[in-house]
């Protein structure tokens, strides 16, 4: 039996998801009282963006380990990537008062109720491990990370400073906490970061996170010159840790302009103007979550955050690919109507109440011809900023995931080329379908650029869109300090105090043909 799991193991891990389903069929045939090979022909099927027959399998290790949180929790997992959250919510709660004095169950309840759009219940789940371990410094951590989508942003700093106290080896509290204010001269953890450096760093993922801190605390208090030599330390270490090729991601987006030209879109794509879904896109750090307040503090709209339901609808309407360029050429050939509808739903189970719904996943950019093919009542925005700018936020950033083309300065040249010949193709394939708001313009005349946008949406003006730093609604971005704040001008022209270590970049750029004009006052 065990030489069978670890064969099928090594299979999942090697990702020949055919031979383990088949040895796992193997397994349940064998050993039909075991929930193990259902358990894991559950995680094939996810692999393979089968999430019915992911819940299929889960209902299978229920009926074997009714005892057991595994197929409760492997069960919630399907219905919240086959785009039925409103059921999932419904599985957590019932599992979180089976987990009462279960950290663990409790800890995965709560990331599933985060992934759900529940911040609220998340924190409770966290809120509860604290009570059963109130100095654990992962707990801790837990719950500053969901203060931080809460807007509690005080209470966050404070238990990072507990955790640390506690861990003074959990490198990720030291960025996470530097970037939930602007650190002052006379109130910083700058010398905190030094010692840390100076008493060495047990692994290279901690090298990242304390150089990533430092640069944004040498950045806050004018030492620019010390906050980029941290940054490229930071950066560097990021890069050298991944294995990404920026062509693969060239070369996607070129397939997808090869595919998706003039008779991909045939006479053109029907528009209507009754109430749907407001795509906010761009590249990550351009201005997409400023964006999203001020639609969202809207009456009649609410925000989704950053979700990943347009990518799973196509992934699980297409089946099984074998990489990015089977995806992009399986997607020309689908039933738009099926995924539009697919998509719909998913987004409807999350809040199935406001009439307008914002899904500000950046990365949808990739995918604006399938949702204009898709869904004729769907607003598209899309956020655009200078190109250096642009790219010297992204650099700054510690993303938690994606984004592996940020940590290179070459790779950010080559990827902003790519994002932008894609644009040029959507405006023109798609002409007025694509709304592109410049973020120079939206934080230098915020009420004219945001009632244009307004607009855009169908929707009457309100002026609580301008007062969207009130919206106590959570995030889970990025910017969740940031947007806490009025519209500032502050990140406008920041990278001309990196001319110099820029220049490489910039030089790129020109190179491409992308001009780099200055803000106009």
């Amino acid at each position: 039996m065990n030489s069978m799991i670890n064969q099928i193991n090594s299979l999942i891990q090697h990702r020949q998801l055919g031979e383990a389903a088949a040895l796992c069929d193997q397994f349940i045939a064998a050993y039909p009282d075991n929930a193990t090979g259902w358990f894991r022909l559950g995680q094939i099927r996810q692999m393979n963006c089968d999430f019915d027959g992911m819940l299929d399998c889960a209902h299978q290790v229920i009926a074997k380990m009714s005892g057991s949180p595994a197929g409760y929790l492997q069960e919630i997992d399907a219905l919240i990537h086959g785009g039925r959250a409103d059921e999932a919510v419904f599985k957590i709660a019932a599992q979180e008062k089976r987990s009462k004095d279960d950290v663990q169950t409790l800890n995965q309840l709560a990331d599933f109720y985060t992934h759900a759009g529940q911040f609220e219940a998340a924190g409770r789940c966290y809120q509860r491990t604290r009570d059963l371990w109130p100095t654990e410094p992962k707990v801790l951590y837990n719950c500053a990370a969901s203060a931080i989508a809460l807007g509690k942003l005080d209470e966050a700093e404070d238990l990072f400073n507990q955790v640390l106290d506690t861990d003074p080896h959990d490198y990720d509290a030291y960025y996470n906490r530097a970037t939930l204010r602007r650190q002052t001269a006379d109130n910083n953890h700058i010398e905190e970061l030094l010692s840390c450096i100076k008493d060495g760093i047990r692994n290279p993922a901690g090298e990242v996170q304390v150089y990533y801190a430092l640069a944004k605390e040498y950045e806050d208090i004018g030492e620019h010159k010390k906050s980029f030599a941290s940054l490229t330390k930071g950066a560097d270490r990021r890069n050298s840790m991944l294995r990404y090729d920026v062509a693969e991601d060239v070369a996607a987006m070129a397939a997808i302009k090869d595919s998706m030209s003039g008779e991909f879109f045939g006479d053109g794509v029907t528009v209507d103007d009754e109430p749907g879904p407001i795509f906010i896109m761009g590249l990550p750090r351009s201005g997409t979550t400023l964006v999203d307040r001020i639609v969202s503090s809207h009456s009649a709209v609410d925000s989704l955050g950053e979700i990943n339901d347009f990518a799973l609808s196509l992934m699980g309407k297409i089946g099984p690919s074998t990489g990015k360029l089977d995806l992009i050429a399986k997607s020309t050939h689908m039933d738009f109507d099926q995924l539009g509808a697919k998509y719909l739903s998913s987004i409807r189970a999350r809040n199935g109440n406001a009439a307008y719904l914002i899904d500000k996943t950046p990365a949808n950019f990739l995918y604006i011809g399938l949702i204009a093919k898709a869904l004729p009542n769907a607003r598209i925005l899309h956020m655009r900023r200078n190109p250096m700018d642009s790219c010297y936020a992204m650099y700054k950033t510690l993303f938690r995931m994606g984004y592996p083309f940020s940590y290179s300065l070459d790779n950010l040249a080559c990827y902003y080329e790519a994002y932008e010949g894609l644009m040029r193709h959507w405006q023109a394939m798609l002409p007025g379908r694509v709304h592109d708001i410049d973020y120079e313009s939206l934080v230098q005349n915020p009420e004219q650029v945001s009632r244009n946008i307004v607009a855009h949406c169908g929707l009457e003006w309100q002026a609580d869109c301008l007062d969207f730093h009130l919206n106590k609604s959570p995030t889970a971005t990025a910017s969740a300090a940031q947007v806490r704040r009025p519209i500032n001008q502050e990140s406008v022209e920041k990278w001309r105090a990196y001319t110099d270590e820029l220049q490489p970049l910039k030089e790129a750029l020109e190179a491409a043909g992308i001009k780099i004009r200055k803000a106009s006052a």
